[in-house]
């Protein structure tokens, strides 16, 4: 595919080898030794730069989306010799008027592409269209806006993922009981399909009363206090279908459930969450997470900047839907994947873990 990016490129060699030719035709009258060095071309390229837009920059989980765009970007540019560059635009808390401003501001930056994943499809949907109209690619990861003209999602079948997380909860407790269903963003398409595949799994358990969804701004602090209060709420709850895993990125919630666990009567909760950071693994190793499913984060950058290159710089064709899979972490799992996240770039796996066979 010739594009606007490949003819800007085409432009700029021309301008350098008229740029050579000048500087050959000034000086072939000198001694050798006077005429200027050969011009590099590929140095001389303009950048690929990606406008990254993640829901948050205070989420753990985007970090880690980052990280795996810039080290993807770096490895990528050596090997095109065309530089590309991570450009992180992402709200410091979750705001989806900020992410629409931040595509308005990449389509004035004239930026090469978007990579984004969408707060709330609704308010996205015209900003994608609107920078796509202006030549701008965009590409969705982990929470997509489906109705948009985004040439590309990566990401999990949201609502697999809420059927999985339900019946690995419903494997490990009692058999009647009260179970709570912990989401963020109620806006964001992802949970909203991860709380309707608990919901569909759940349907199938009716000896299970099911609580919530109980909706929160997606920070530990504040997703911690919500669990607490369905939990002085309903005291009798024996397990907690999260479709994030926004509370176990902090000890605080592990520390209240332990108290509660050696001096009072009170049900402890089995967790089952979407996500597996290295803050999150603790969880599990002092089994209040049965499971966690992770979500291969790292790649939705990874995966993010293969994909735009191949759209924009390569000309190849890109699938509308790029799945990925949930990994199955438990206790007898920590060490496998501690080493996973330790070679994706992950300096806080617990070295701990990373000893576990």
């Amino acid at each position: 595919m010739f594009n606007s990016w490949a003819m800007k490129s085409a432009g700029r060699s021309l301008a350098v080898w008229s740029l050579a030719a000048m500087a050959w035709a000034a000086c072939r009258d000198r001694p050798r030794e006077a005429v200027p060095p050969a011009i590099d071309a590929a140095a001389s390229r303009k950048p690929l730069r990606i406008a990254m837009i993640a829901k948050s920059a205070s989420n753990p989980s985007f970090l880690a989306s980052r990280l795996g765009a810039e080290n993807r970007a770096r490895a990528l540019g050596a090997k095109l010799e065309t530089p590309i560059e991570i450009v992180w635009m992402t709200p410091p808390q979750e705001d989806a008027s900020v992410q629409v401003q931040r595509i308005a501001q990449a389509v004035t930056d004239h930026l090469d592409a978007v990579l984004i994943s969408c707060s709330d499809s609704g308010k996205l949907t015209p900003a994608i269209n609107d920078a796509v109209a202006h030549g701008l690619p965009v590409m969705t990861f982990d929470s997509d806006a489906p109705a948009s003209r985004r040439f590309a999602y990566a990401g999990v079948d949201d609502f697999k993922a809420g059927q999985a997380v339900m019946k690995e909860l419903a494997r490990v407790i009692p058999r009647r009981g009260k179970v709570a269903v912990l989401s963020g963003n109620p806006n964001a398409p992802n949970l909203r399909s991860r709380v309707e595949g608990i919901m569909n799994e759940a349907a199938h358990h009716p000896e299970l009363t099911m609580l919530g969804p109980f909706f929160h701004v997606e920070t530990p602090q504040e997703a911690t206090a919500a669990v607490m209060r369905a939990e002085t709420a309903h005291p009798d709850i024996v397990g907690w279908a999260m479709v994030g895993g926004w509370p176990l990125y902090t000890q605080t919630l592990l520390r209240d459930l332990e108290a509660r666990r050696a001096t009072t009567s009170k049900i402890v909760p089995k967790i089952v969450s979407i996500n597996a950071l290295p803050p999150q693994l603790v969880y599990v190793d002092h089994g209040l997470a049965q499971v966690l499913l992770a979500q291969p984060t790292y790649l939705w950058g990874e995966v993010g900047v293969d994909k735009i290159v191949d759209e924009v710089l390569l000309g190849k064709a890109v699938p509308e839907r790029i799945p990925m899979d949930l990994v199955r972490v438990t206790a007898d799992t920590l060490g496998a994947w501690a080493r996973q996240l330790r070679a994706w770039g992950f300096p806080d796996a617990p070295e701990e873990y990373l000893q576990r066979p």
